[in-house]
């Protein structure tokens, strides 16, 4: 059955879009920079105003859950600065994940935004 595994993978990542998935170190290496810049996002403000979501931004086990608190980042930094503000910051963070999410996970352009 071991022939079967990396077909298997190859043919998932590309019915999610990606068409090679990215290797362990690249991912690590993507992973903590996202995470960082999610952190950096939050500032010394942040961290006492919304302590579960910097734990949980911390914390997070793979570039999914990253993915997933992006939301919950938005609305952290849309009380703190605005949603204008907010945007823009989160536009530079989502960048930051093309290559490391599968292209189905990634955000459709809205025909509101623009």
């Amino acid at each position: 059955m071991r022939w079967l595994k990396p077909n298997l993978r190859s043919s998932i990542y590309g019915l999610l879009g990606a068409s090679v998935p990215p290797t362990d170190s690249a991912m690590e290496n993507g992973l903590e920079d996202v995470r960082e810049t999610m952190l950096a996002l939050l500032g010394e403000a942040g961290f006492k105003k919304f302590p579960a979501l910097t734990r949980r931004l911390r914390y997070a086990a793979d570039i999914q859950a990253l993915w997933y608190l992006r939301g919950d980042l938005m609305g952290a930094l849309a009380a703190m600065h605005g949603e204008r503000i907010a945007r823009e910051q989160l536009a530079s963070v989502t960048e930051m994940f093309k290559g490391l999410i599968p292209g189905s996970l990634h955000s459709r352009p809205s025909p509101l935004v623009g």
